[in-house]
């Protein structure tokens, strides 16, 4: 059973990531199961730090990207969210390719949601986990 109240494709959440940093990183959404969000993210020089690897705050803006577009499809008619806490734990380093992140609920809540985002590299070695904490607000 599928824990979303609103109901939407990959195809349509990345029609709505086009203008913003998601679009700017090659963020992407993959797949959109019952109870997840997977997508990627390109390893280039868009999202390098100066040592040539994955900069940690790339790693970041792709799992707060997926805790977040999942935390607006768990959210009631009329209500939205914003971050409110964020932490990542950088793993592995990753040079060139994409990295593949989930993002699996821990608690959805009516004033509060909390994600676990993990990512992934081209073979399926764990680069970062993430905790993405939410803040459930009435849209204005």
């Amino acid at each position: 059973m599928a824990i979303w109240r609103r109901e939407c494709s990959a195809e349509e959440l990345n029609v709505q990531m086009r203008n913003t940093l998601a679009e700017t990183l090659d963020i992407r959404i993959e797949e959109v199961g019952d109870d997840f969000i997977a997508g990627s993210m390109v390893v280039d020089k868009r999202t390098h730090q100066p040592y040539g690897i994955l900069h940690g705050g790339a790693s970041v803006a792709l799992a707060e990207t997926l805790g977040s577009v999942a935390a607006s499809m768990c959210c009631a008619p009329g209500f939205g969210c914003v971050g409110l806490d964020i932490n990542a734990n950088h793993i592995r380093a990753v040079t060139t390719g994409r990295v593949y992140g989930k993002a699996t609920a821990a608690h959805v809540g009516r004033t509060t949601q909390v994600w676990e985002i993990t990512l992934e590299n081209e073979e399926g070695k764990k680069v970062c986990v993430s905790r993405l904490t939410m803040a459930v607000i009435p849209r204005p």
